[in-house]
């Protein structure tokens, strides 16, 4: 079918669910009609460039020589897609990689692009990342994970939403204004990553060191590596958890015991570690941890009223979830839980016995893992005593075991929040209802973000994450997708965004 049938289909689409969801706009502005119809009318190229990049095996959780290939051929096309739009790109040279097992592997390089220099418009510069979790046909995916496909507008493939497809959105609204022959609101500024699946190895470094170069005229960050907590309603957002990640260690000795020979005459690291963990935290989910709560934010007036107006349909989020009862109730409730309060996970046991059958082990030594989700204002360190020095140690003490236990905060990375008032915050949802035709939802996110922080500790410049995905997206997990209407309607919603960050900028 022709492109035009397409857009008419695509437009209804659009309309359909506006309405469907509450949300109707007017005609975009002057400046942006014919913008918002370009992209609609290349909307098939745009959905085949993703295909091209989804079809990249770009693994870097999984340290092969042939995924770091893949990944060197993923930046190197990305790094193409920028000098087509004119940008100047660099594609910086990160070193390599040591494995535990001595292996050493390459680190894909990091791309810095810019295109304008405008000193009278504002620099915004756009962090996303090119690399994906494992993924394979076997795992579950109803269809081969790395050759994008579209079921009922859904665009299933691995990095559709997380993140190629957020990261062609952008390059989409910065070639519209360009096919028109448009000038750009604002000069463009682009770090795209390789390793964020694997830490982001040897970012920050990389920030600290362009800091007073490549970072020395941006005046806003754009990060859209997140998703919306509807399906229907956009969201912008302002802030993330940290997390504090500990191991405990409880050994007798470092070989097993045979229980019928040893079972009642010692100490079993296993019963110590099992009081350790059950001291953590409690049926409700409180933290028993002394003072761990102390220094969370207080909640303000203001900050409950944004989790009113946010739209969650509590039922549809168990059900998809399917967990049969939350421990809270109301909405509000929930969202704090997930974002504002700090929340402790148990997550595994090492030197356990964990295999199918009856093995009377007793383990000599065995290691314990859980963290703690931070919140502003808690401090890591000031964690790490709280949990080592103020409660394992005087629970383990209490038990008079003759064994050694070792705990370690192996991970100690701080929360992110960000100013709402920022004037990036206000462009954006100026965007958002000239594309939606409704306010966001201002969010926070559960998990944790380092690079957010990174950008606003190091460059010292407004960070804001702008998602396009919906939350049914499954990132990370089988059958991931992004619905071809958020990726169209997104790249649109970037194009809006550059002419009200010029307009505030003024």
């Amino acid at each position: 079918s022709s492109p035009v049938a397409h857009w008419q289909a695509s437009s209804l689409l659009a309309l359909l669910l506006l309405l469907e969801g509450g949300m109707f706009s007017a005609s975009p502005p002057a400046g942006l009609e014919r913008v918002f119809r370009h992209i609609e009318l290349q909307q098939d190229a745009f959905v085949q460039t993703l295909k091209e990049w989804v079809a990249i095996e770009s693994d870097s959780v999984q340290p092969t020589p042939r995924f770091r290939q893949e990944l060197f051929r993923m930046m190197a096309v990305a790094a193409d897609e920028l000098r087509r739009l004119g940008a100047s790109v660099d594609s910086v040279d990160m070193g390599s990689q040591q494995l535990p097992d001595g292996q050493s592997l390459p680190i894909p390089p990091i791309i810095l692009a810019e295109l304008g220099n405008d000193l009278k418009k504002p620099t915004v510069c756009f962090y996303g990342h090119l690399d994906v979790q494992p993924a394979a046909w076997g795992d579950g995916w109803l269809t081969d994970p790395y050759t994008l496909t579209e079921v009922d507008g859904k665009l299933y493939g691995r990095g559709a939403t997380d993140n190629k497809g957020p990261v062609l959105a952008w390059i989409n609204a910065v070639s519209t204004f360009q096919a028109l022959e448009q000038d750009l609101p604002v000069n463009i500024k682009f770090i795209l990553e390789g390793m964020e699946e694997a830490g982001s190895i040897a970012l920050e470094e990389l920030v600290q060191k362009e800091k007073d170069r490549f970072f020395s005229g941006v005046d806003y960050i754009v990060i859209s590596d997140n998703l919306w907590v509807s399906r229907k309603r956009p969201a912008v957002t302002y802030g993330t958890r940290g997390n504090s990640y500990f191991t405990v260690e409880v050994k007798c000795r470092d070989q097993d015991f045979h229980s019928g020979t040893f079972g009642g005459i010692l100490n079993e690291p296993m019963a110590d570690l099992v009081a350790l963990l059950g001291s953590l935290v409690d049926s409700s989910g409180r933290i028993l941890i002394p003072g761990i709560y102390d220094h969370v934010a207080s909640l303000t007036e203001e900050e409950k009223n944004m989790y009113k107006s946010i739209d969650l349909d509590l039922e549809e989020y168990r059900n998809s979830s399917q967990v049969k009862k939350f421990l809270f109730d109301t909405k509000e409730e929930i969202l704090m839980h997930l974002w504002r309060f700090p929340s402790l996970s148990i997550h595994g046991i090492e030197g356990a016995f964990d295999e199918p059958g009856a093995k009377t082990v007793i383990p000599g030594r065995v290691t314990g893992k859980f963290s703690i989700r931070l919140v502003p204002h808690m401090n890591a360190s000031v964690v790490e005593k709280q949990v080592t020095d103020h409660h394992l140690e005087d629970v383990f003490s209490k038990r008079n075991s003759s064994n050694q236990m070792a705990v370690s905060m192996v991970l100690g990375l701080p929360p992110w929040i960000a100013n709402i008032n920022d004037s990036q915050y206000l462009a954006a949802k100026r965007a958002i209802r000239t594309v939606f035709g409704t306010d966001p939802d201002m969010i926070r996110d559960g998990s944790t973000i380092p690079v957010a922080r990174i950008f606003q500790e190091i460059i010292g410049k407004s960070v804001m994450m702008l998602p396009l995905g919906a939350v049914d997206d499954g990132e990370h997990s089988q059958n991931e997708k992004i619905n071809r209407w958020n990726y169209i309607e997104g790249s649109k919603l970037f194009a809006a965004f550059f002419l009200e960050i010029a307009k505030l900028h003024e």
